[in-house]
């Protein structure tokens, strides 16, 4: 256990100016920036005295800075705590005396009621996700991580189920009741219950309206919630130079593997192997995501559908290359795994099909790559190749 607890070096690039750095909870942004930025000031808006003196009083934050000492940095925790910073930011910035503010913060919804875009152009916006497997290195373990995830707040501690188990009430639901978000709390946590079974599945608004009890729209106004607090993300279509009947709705995934599995309620009906593999699914998607937002080259991450159910997992688009990624999570690779690839290849010859697998072995079928999934997640790195 004391080896989980070494500090592990982030992968995320070092921003030069202003930016800020959003991330869901527990994934490791206030470890970051105290480590990486160690001359500089923190004002940490999760400490209720500091909360209530910038609440009342923003501008106060004009003196504070003027007062520092040799010190051109601030860190502002959890900045969506008050919006109202934002224009002394700018403010503050626009003096040109070299201050560097780094904003930390795990929602995005109020700053988007606020005007967030008043700092656009001055302060660039950043991601922190969970753990990539080559962070990790040797401490790295597939089945572990399909279990707990790769969340840095689960990683480093002593009882990973309990932190797990307790995730949704302690930050989930306290950051929705903080903000005031939703009007019946009752029907967001049940919602949250019911969202976790379209993990890696396409979204349909009103079965889960229909299990949850609650209108179509309201379901839509939580996912979007999920999505402001960086809980979830739903990933589109592709229809580049589509010769094909696609499907049009879009696929869900929540954030980390872990958070899916303590969400993801089980019961004996329930199948071991369709929640291993919605599991292992979901980890090559928090990978991928990773990579491209962690990469200065634009990639952008959509899956392949259409209308006669032939699909393809994930679609990796951009200047970096463009790959056509199938997850399964067998130990053998069938013909009828590759299904999907070959007709995607079909119609995009220029990209590179990848199977993703349990096995140990590299293999080359049909002329597709057939690779094992622990080897692929411990090889991505940013601004390197995925293959």
């Amino acid at each position: 256990m004391e080896s989980k607890k070494r500090h592990i070096k982030r992968l995320l690039p070092l921003p030069k100016n202003s930016f800020f750095l959003f991330g869901p909870r527990g994934s490791g942004k206030s470890t970051w920036v105290k480590k990486n930025y160690p001359n500089s000031s923190c004002i940490d808006l999760l400490i209720p005295n500091i909360l209530r003196t910038y609440s009342g009083n923003p501008e106060h934050l004009i003196s504070y800075v003027h007062g520092l000492k040799g010190i051109k940095t601030i860190i502002i925790d959890e900045i969506q705590k008050i919006p109202e910073l934002l224009s002394v930011i700018h403010f503050l910035i626009e003096e040109k005396k070299g201050f560097q503010f780094i904003l930390t913060g795990s929602s995005a919804r109020k700053l988007k009621r606020a005007g967030v875009d008043l700092l656009a152009g001055r302060a660039i916006k950043k991601s922190m996700h969970p753990f990539l497997a080559s962070e990790l290195q040797n401490l790295f373990q597939l089945d572990h991580a399909l279990k707990y995830g790769m969340l840095p707040l689960i990683w480093a501690s002593d009882d990973q189920q309990e932190v797990l188990d307790s995730y949704v009430d302690l930050y989930i639901l306290e950051e929705v009741q903080f903000e005031g978000l939703v009007r019946n709390l009752g029907n967001f946590s049940r919602f949250l219950s019911i969202i976790a079974f379209s993990h890696g599945s396409i979204l349909n608004l009103s079965n889960i309206a229909r299990e949850c009890e609650v209108k179509r729209s309201m379901v839509d106004n939580f996912i979007s919630i999920l999505q402001d607090l960086l809980i979830a993300t739903t990933i589109p279509i592709f229809t580049k130079r589509a010769k094909r009947m696609l499907i049009s709705h879009s696929k869900f995934y929540l954030f980390d593997v872990g958070i899916f599995k303590a969400m993801r309620k089980t019961g004996i009906l329930d199948s071991n192997s369709e929640i291993d593999g919605s599991a292992l699914e979901g980890l090559v998607f928090q990978h991928l995501k990773t990579w491209c937002e962690y990469t200065k080259e634009k990639n952008a991450l959509f899956f392949w559908r259409t209308k006669s159910g032939v699909e393809v997992d994930f679609i990796v688009y951009g200047k970096s290359g463009f790959w056509a990624i199938e997850v399964k999570n067998n130990t053998k690779v069938s013909f009828k795994d590759l299904k999907g690839l070959i007709h995607f290849s079909e119609d995009y010859p220029e990209c590179t099909p990848i199977l993703l697998y349990r096995g140990n072995q590299r293999l080359k079928i049909k002329g597709i790559l057939c690779m094992p999934c622990d080897e692929f997640l411990k090889q991505i790195i940013p601004d390197q190749s995925l293959f």
